[in-house]
């Protein structure tokens, strides 16, 4: 197996037959933004418009719990995840989890 993993939100792979299932496959982070990170975010939300602190918050928890995803399906043996799906929560205020899950399969191109 290559060190490529297929990701697809649909419950099948275009151009390729589910040939193993699995089970399912999860990643899973949580974090915070410092206090000065906090104070700065807080302080560009008076102006309205869009919060580069947390975004880049957002898109670097979500990338981390994605990469987490993908070593526990290639733990398991997989070469594709088919119905990935994130899911956030707030643990607690300023603190929050973020999922990245799906089902690892093994694949064969068709």
């Amino acid at each position: 197996m290559n060190n490529t993993t297929l990701i697809t939100t649909s419950t099948y792979l275009e151009g390729y037959k589910i040939t193993r299932q699995l089970g399912l496959v999860r990643g899973i982070t949580v974090r915070s933004r410092s206090i000065l990170g906090n104070m700065a975010g807080g302080f560009m939300t008076l102006f309205g418009g869009r919060s580069s602190i947390y975004t880049e918050l957002c898109e670097n928890a979500r990338e981390e719990a994605y990469q987490l995803m993908i070593n526990h399906a290639r733990e398991l043996g997989a070469n594709a995840i088919i119905s990935m799906r994130y899911d956030a929560n707030e643990v607690m205020n300023g603190l929050t989890e973020v999922l990245a899950y799906g089902t690892a399969v093994v694949v064969e191109k068709i």
